[in-house]
């Protein structure tokens, strides 16, 4: 089979990292390597890593020993791995037989971040309001909305503290009640993320099986900035 990143030969790669979140390593085989503005990159068969994207992180993984960094090639969409700065990508050949591996701690942790945006989404939802953005750093975490009718709870600090209350209440009945959390790919490619039956949204994040695994989902009280509600969130990934 042949593959190409732009000019150079690449392939298509297994959505590992889309797969199975909890996948902590991987025996593959390097498919390409090359390098991008005089960095070194290897791109793998089954990809383990998640690159930043999506309001999301990247991982943190590596190849063998050797530490990377998960990009997306810019001509292809293929996830490929950076030498880091000041790093040193071990000299790497097509058809190679390498472990990847990530932290998977940090990854758990932004997929409960990830997987509480979509819960905020779909409570905001439920208050008639339209999603505008999204963030799923650590710190920086929220989602942004536009209500499309005016709602007067949100014209004073109390009425903007009544209506997180419902959000925080709405959304710890889904946490309790342990909704499943499961991806669906549609006919024309799209990859879908659905909460039980509470809520479904394209994406290409990472998440939890079912809510039940997002601890300490916290919400402060709300803000409304230049016509947008934020509501912001900190969650955890349960320990079982």
């Amino acid at each position: 089979m042949v593959h190409r990143v732009g000019a150079l030969r690449v392939g298509a790669q297994a959505g590992t990292y889309l797969d199975d979140t909890y996948l902590k390593q991987v025996d593959t085989r390097v498919i390409a390597v090359g390098e991008r503005d005089g960095t070194p990159w290897a791109a793998v068969e089954h990809c383990l890593f998640h690159p930043q994207g999506g309001g999301q992180p990247a991982d943190r993984g590596w190849l063998e020993d050797t530490e990377i960094i998960p990009a997306r090639a810019r001509e292809s969409g293929v996830v490929v791995a950076m030498e880091p700065e000041g790093g040193s990508l071990l000299p790497l050949a097509e058809g190679q037989k390498v472990r990847a591996r990530i932290d998977l701690r940090t990854r758990t942790a932004h997929a409960a971040l990830h997987t509480a945006g979509h819960l905020v989404e779909a409570v905001g939802r439920m208050q008639g309001w339209e999603m505008a953005a999204s963030n799923h750093f650590p710190g920086q975490a929220r989602i942004e909305f536009q209500a499309p009718q005016p709602d007067a709870r949100l014209a004073d600090p109390e009425g903007r503290e009544e209506v997180t209350a419902v959000l925080r209440a709405a959304a710890a009945a889904a946490v309790a009640d342990d909704l499943p959390v499961f991806a669906r790919c549609l006919a024309d490619g799209r990859r879908v993320v659905h909460l039980g039956a509470l809520h479904a949204a394209p994406c290409g994040g990472t998440h939890v099986r079912s809510l039940g695994d997002l601890a300490e989902v916290v919400l402060p009280t709300l803000k409304v900035r230049k016509g947008r509600i934020r509501v912001s969130c900190t969650a955890t990934h349960r320990s079982r």
